[in-house]
């Protein structure tokens, strides 16, 4: 006979689970309605057209050559325009990328919530495996009310892979590394393969969590009591030579399949080409010029991943908090992040650091230390989009967290605990319900909120040229007939009625009256990207400095509007700026 005490505790394990799977079944749904609908209602981000462009080219070619060429990997696209190829064989007409783009856009976009129910999965099994199961009910919750990770699930671009694949390598990593080869190599190159495939950020984001994971790991194992003493034999053992060949062998297996999946159009390289035909006449130009002609397996992976070392090396220019860089501010995601993410987040995360720092000693927070500390390396600084896995792994170590210092508590501070953390949950998905669809545009109260954000930050944080959808209802809706546009972005709709786009006219205009002639329309939005963001020197160029110092007629969440006539005519409605 069965003992009576082991079988309701295997039903409260089953119910447990089920319990467990019902909440992330719950907000996996909510979360992708929000993304869904806010996917019909914004307009292509800069990177959207080139990418369903290239998408849709790889799946009726099979060719990769303009993706490597510009440096982006293949899997988000592939997976966001692989709907849109079957429509197309399905319809047995192909659609134009440009004149299209309208109708398969959304339907693009759909393939990013594919990488987000992965994201929801693993950042639950993580935390649940640290803390049990209310670490990963919480956890859970955390990501689906975040609102940058909820903008990115709603877009065709390539971060939400990224931070997926990240999340999965991270998991199979740490649960492998006591374990077989299979476990400890194989998955973990496999993860780290897809994780490359997803954006080439994950050659440097791997390796940094892969040494803070072990880290981690070796550290809670250590049964050393001096501190230095357990540093040096924790560092030691990270360092190990095992770890060093395991390490090889995953970068080894994850190359190769990152080669294999991407391919070849097994065309000469054009550098390579212009660079042996320069050579000075002789034996040494010859063997150059015949190597170059010959060495046919360009585009490949490596051209892709060259390409993000080379932009990173460089540098890109930067607008930070009124004041613009032409490379790099050093303390540029420290400071953008905490503009992006709720204030519950950070009162979560600073509430932890006063009260149970010790609780935060898990593998997810240190690697998130660790991706903090690297991003004042990065030079690339056009978005937090790029740090979206150190927001992902907060979310898990914080839960974690949480709910040990909840263990460690007494009865009474246990509610209190429980209390706050639904408060901050329910906070945090209010900030999300009233930043909707413009999710892309948050910026938390402590910066002056969403409608202001733009003063501090630009590009992908909140202009990245998805808001001609909004702003095409303004003219009509105030008895104009067209309203001209200078515009940071890629949309196609900004070459038809209503819009007329006048970008080059406005760089070309040198003081009001110019512009006025120049524009030839009573309107002129301005995206705000471009009228506060580096991509315009406004000590170069006088009629921005002007721009600025007028006050808008009206506004969208990215566009303000201005009134070149500057007559009393305009509606009040009008004039009130959100």
């Amino acid at each position: 006979m069965p003992n009576s005490r082991i079988v309701p505790a295997m039903d409260r394990t089953r119910l447990t689970l089920i319990c467990d799977w019902v909440w992330l079944v719950v907000l996996g749904v909510v979360s992708s309605l929000y993304g869904g609908a806010s996917a019909q209602r914004i307009g292509p981000t800069f990177d959207e057209p080139l990418y369903v462009k290239c998408g849709l080219e790889r799946w009726r070619t099979g060719s990769s050559y303009e993706l490597m060429r510009v440096g982006t990997m293949p899997l988000p696209v592939d997976v966001a325009t692989l709907p849109v190829g079957i429509w197309e064989r399905v319809r047995g007409e192909q659609f134009d990328p440009t004149a299209d783009l309208g109708r398969i856009l959304p339907v693009a976009r759909m393939g990013s919530l594919a990488f987000w129910w992965v994201l929801v999965i693993y950042v639950w099994l993580a935390a649940r495996r640290l803390g049990g199961p209310w670490a990963g009910r919480l956890s859970a919750a955390l990501l689906a009310t975040e609102p940058n990770l909820l903008a990115h699930a709603s877009l065709a671009t390539t971060d939400m892979a990224l931070t997926a694949m990240f999340l999965m390598f991270c998991f199979y990593f740490r649960l492998g590394r006591e374990g077989s080869w299979w476990k400890r190599v194989a998955v973990p190159a496999l993860c780290y393969a897809a994780a490359v495939l997803a954006k080439a950020s994950a050659l440097t984001f791997v390796p940094i969590c892969m040494v803070a994971i072990e880290f981690e790991r070796l550290w809670s194992e250590s049964s050393t009591s001096c501190l230095w003493a357990r540093v040096k034999e924790t560092a030691t053992g990270v360092f190990s030579r095992r770890n060093f060949i395991d390490a090889a062998v995953i970068a080894a297996i994850g190359w190769t399949a990152v080669y294999l999946y991407c391919g070849s159009d097994w065309q000469p390289h054009d550098g390579l080409m212009a660079a042996a035909h320069a050579l000075p006449e002789g034996t040494k130009r010859e063997v150059a010029t015949w190597a170059a002609e010959h060495f046919r397996v360009f585009n490949n992976a490596g051209v892709a991943m060259w390409r993000q070392i080379q932009h990173n090396a460089q540098g890109h220019s930067v607008y930070l908090l009124g004041e613009t860089a032409p490379r790099a501010i050093w303390y540029y995601f420290p400071v953008a992040l905490s503009m992006k993410t709720t204030i519950p987040f950070l009162l979560l995360a600073l509430g932890l650091a006063l009260l149970r720092p010790r609780a935060l000693w898990n593998w997810p927070c240190l690697a998130a230390a660790a991706l903090l500390a690297f991003s004042l390396t990065c030079r690339v600084q056009i978005g937090i989009r790029f740090f979206l896995p150190l927001i992902a792994l907060a979310c898990i170590g914080m839960s974690v967290a949480l709910v040990q210092a909840c263990r460690e508590a007494s009865a009474g501070r246990r509610r209190l605990v429980a209390a706050a953390a639904t408060l901050l949950v329910g906070w945090s998905a209010i900030e999300s319900a009233l930043v909707w669809p413009n999710a892309l545009c948050f910026t938390n109260e402590l910066w002056g909120g969403t409608s202001r954000g733009f003063e501090s930050l630009s590009d992908s944080n909140y202009d990245w040229g998805q808001g001609l959808p909004e702003l095409a209802d303004w003219p009509s809706a105030n008895g104009a007939l067209e309203v001209a546009v200078w515009y940071f972005g890629t949309d196609p709709a900004v070459h038809s009625l209503p819009f007329r786009d006048v970008g080059a006219e406005v760089m070309a205009s040198t003081d009001e009256r110019q512009l006025r002639s120049a524009v030839g329309s009573r309107y002129l939005a301005v995206g705000t990207t471009l009228l506060y963001g580096s991509y315009v020197n406004p000590e170069k160029c006088e009629i921005l400095k002007w721009l600025r110092a007028q006050p808008p007629i009206a506004r969208t969440q990215t566009f303000l509007i201005f009134d070149l006539q500057g007559d009393d005519s305009i509606p009040k409605a009008v004039a009130a700026l959100p």
